[in-house]
């Protein structure tokens, strides 16, 4: 599974970047709106930072003027996706750019129906929503799994499941387990799959027992 981080704030990309764990960015216009700066300015410094995919999304509701944001930010890097919602002004623009060789990502999908629109439509990327489904007392999950079907079902879709509105570790493993193929996550999460309690009793018992000995490796 790739990870993606889910955020527009270039310093905790760096870092994150470092790790070598990033594959990729999305951003979306809240969290554009949080950085204060201007976006194209955000833009061309994420995608200086990371090497994969970095999520711009478009603000036009119209599909004609999805063709012109998504034209104009695609300019910005070689790496950018222009990110769609999944209407069908969306799907028409998407099946648009694709065809022009632009990365895509269609967004805010709901339904293994609108997963289906979004690969028939040539989506480099589909983002269901989970954490908004559990909202609603729903299983985001299921949807996953649904999707997934679906794809695994007719081998000519190429279209990628980038699993969104993740809340929790637990919705990263869920989703590798299901076979999603990346997971875009906040950075606190993200970096929540490292921790383990059991992990830091073990750490901190193996170094106070190292301490005993009086010995130094260095």
């Amino acid at each position: 599974m790739k990870f993606f981080v889910d955020t527009a704030d270039i310093d905790e990309i760096r870092e994150l970047s470092e790790t070598g764990m990033l594959d990729g960015v999305t951003t979306n216009p809240s969290l554009m709106a949080k950085t204060g700066r201007p976006m194209l300015d955000v833009l061309k410094d994420i995608c200086a930072a990371v090497d994969g995919p970095v999520s711009a999304e478009v603000t036009a509701t119209d599909s004609d003027g999805m063709l012109r944001e998504g034209r104009h930010l695609r300019e910005l890097a070689d790496n950018i996706a222009i990110k769609v919602p999944l209407t069908w002004d969306g799907l028409k623009a998407c099946r648009q750019l694709t065809s022009e060789g632009t990365m895509v990502n269609v967004t805010l999908c709901f339904s293994a129906n609108q997963a289906l629109l979004a690969a028939k439509a040539g989506a480099t990327f589909v983002s269901p929503f989970v954490g908004r489904l559990d909202d609603l007392n729903l299983n985001g999950m299921d949807l996953i799994e649904d999707i997934r079907t679906i794809y695994d079902n007719y081998p000519a879709f190429t279209t990628e499941i980038l699993v969104a509105s993740i809340r929790n570790p637990n919705h990263v493993s869920e989703a590798a387990l299901i076979g999603a193929d990346v997971a875009t996550v906040p950075p606190q999460v993200l970096r929540q799959l490292a921790q383990h309690n059991l992990t830091d009793k073990g750490l901190a018992a193996f170094l106070a027992d190292w301490e005993k000995t009086g010995q130094k490796i260095v």
